[in-house]
C-alpha cells in the first residue's frame, strides 16, 4: 500500500507559474486587444494618413527588436529549464543574458522615440502617431515590468531560492516575460509593415 502512494505522481499544473500572473497576463492582453481593434478601425477611417505616417518609421529598427525580444524569450526557457534541472547558476546566467537582450530592446526604442520627438511628433501630431507612441510606450512600459519582475526572479536565484522542486517564480517571471514578447510581435507587424 506503501509503495501505491509513493508510486503517484503529483497532479501536473496546467499552466506555468502562479496562477495570479495568468490572470494579470489575460487581463493586460484584454487591454492590448481594445487597443488593437481602436487601432484598425481608426486606420479603417484614414488610410491615407496612416501609410504616409506609418512609412516615417525606421521599420529596420522594429524588426531588430522583434529578433532581440524573440531571441530573450529564448534565454528565459533556457532559464526555466536549468533550474527544472536544479542549476541555478546557469539559470542565472539565462536571467542575466534575457535581461540584457530586454535593456537592448529599451535602447533601440528610446532611439526610436527620441527621433520621432526631435522631428516635432507627439500624441497631437495626427490619429497614427497618438496610436504609435500610446501603443509602444504602454508595451515600453511592461518591457520595465518585465524586466524588474526577472531581476527579483535573478537575485532570488542567486540566493538559492530555487530548485527543480521549488521553481514557481522561475515559471512566472518567465510567463510574463513571454506576454511581453507575444504583444510585440502583434505590434509589430501591426504598426510598422500592415499598409
Amino acid at each position: 500500500m506503501n509503495n501505491s502512494m509513493s508510486n503517484q505522481e503529483k497532479p501536473q499544473k496546467i499552466l506555468p507559474g502562479d496562477l495570479a500572473i495568468w490572470i494579470f497576463i489575460c487581463a493586460e492582453l484584454l487591454v492590448f486587444g481594445v487597443f488593437f481593434l481602436a487601432y484598425a478601425f481608426a486606420r479603417t477611417g484614414d488610410i491615407a494618413l496612416f501609410n504616409a505616417s506609418q512609412s516615417t518609421l525606421i521599420r529596420e529598427l522594429g524588426a531588430i527588436n522583434t529578433l532581440v525580444l524573440i531571441t530573450s524569450s529564448y534565454f528565459v526557457v533556457r532559464a526555466v529549464a536549468a533550474i527544472r534541472e536544479n542549476n541555478s547558476k546557469s539559470c542565472a546566467h539565462w536571467l542575466i543574458a534575457t535581461l540584457l537582450m530586454g535593456g537592448t530592446f529599451l535602447i533601440i526604442k528610446i532611439y526610436e522615440f527620441h527621433e520621432k520627438f526631435s522631428h516635432g511628433i507627439s500624441l497631437t501630431t495626427n490619429t497614427f502617431y497618438m496610436f504609435y507612441l500610446s501603443m509602444t510606450f504602454f508595451h515600453f512600459m511592461h518591457v520595465i515590468l518585465g524586466m524588474v519582475i526577472l531581476a527579483a526572479v535573478l537575485l532570488k536565484t542567486r540566493r538559492g531560492g530555487y530548485s527543480a522542486q521549488s521553481h514557481t517564480g522561475v515559471e512566472t517571471g518567465a510567463s510574463y516575460w513571454h506576454m511581453v514578447d507575444l504583444v510585440w510581435i502583434v505590434l509589430f507587424p501591426l504598426i510598422y509593415i500592415m499598409r
